[in-house]
């Protein structure tokens, strides 16, 4: 598939009330149906940026049941990352379901201690690439932008970039937002890649404000949304021809 549509999910989020999370974002994506190919939520996006471990879920329980339904029904893939216990640890796993295969997921890598993700969570160590419907897809969550490291696009043995198009869902703090502006077409251009990044709005229950600012960028780290304020969902076409041809024309990553 030359091209993809990807659906960005620009919300607020209650805070610590899965269940009313999950509801408010199923109403929300019905008037999807048929008419994207991605659906990306935020980060933490059933408890809100928390350090509750006792909202952790076990894999394949409620919000997994959920995003393989909500996959189903809209024929699409679904990402968002939650809070998940698994062997007695916690993590900030980012969830990828799609119609027809077990959910996959991606463990944040880079914490952030600053907000003391780090006394909770356990980091991930492995960075997974999935293909869907003819694109390559990287995952990464939030604070991973500031490390471009673990963004970097290789070469596949045919001398081809590994992933296509590099996503990030974020709890990202209005007071930060410059950097969040700046990172994300950076990694765009320095991966020759689409990059769609979602951030939530409003407050949180620890009072830090979100000023959203999701977009989504191509491979020259042009904007192609103009990102109101406030509450939104999008959806936009990525091209793959034309992220081919410029990368035929500036092989840079070679």
């Amino acid at each position: 598939m030359s091209r993809l549509h990807l659906t960005l999910v620009q919300t607020s989020l209650h805070w610590q009330q899965p269940e009313a999370n999950r509801a408010m974002l199923e109403e929300k994506l019905m008037a999807l149906n048929g008419l994207t190919d991605l659906v990306l939520l935020p980060e933490l996006f059933t408890t809100g940026f928390s350090m509750e471990a006792r909202l952790a879920e076990a894999p394949g329980l409620h919000t997994t049941r959920w995003m393989q339904q909500m996959a189903r029904r809209l024929d699409a893939a679904v990402a968002g990352s939650v809070m998940m216990r698994e062997n007695g640890r916690v993590y900030n796993r980012l969830l990828w379901a799609t119609p027809d295969a077990p959910v996959q997921h991606y463990d944040k890598i880079h914490l952030f201690g600053y907000g003391n993700e780090h006394e909770v969570f356990t980091p991930g160590t492995q960075r997974p690439l999935w293909p869907w419907r003819g694109w390559h897809i990287c995952p990464q969550v939030c604070f991973d932008l500031r490390f471009p490291e673990t963004s970097r696009n290789t070469l596949t043995p045919a001398g081809t970039p590994a992933y296509d198009l590099l996503l990030y869902v974020a709890s990202w703090p209005q007071a930060r937002r410059a950097a969040w502006q700046r990172l994300l077409p950076a990694r765009a251009i320095e991966n020759q890649c689409y990059v769609g990044a979602v951030n939530r709005v409003g407050a949180d229950g620890h009072g830090t404000l979100h000023a959203g600012d999701s977009n989504a960028y191509d491979f020259e780290g042009n904007a192609l949304l103009p990102s109101p304020a406030g509450e939104w969902m999008e959806t936009l076409v990525l091209d793959k021809d034309r992220l081919s041809a410029f990368r035929e024309k500036y092989r840079f990553l070679n």
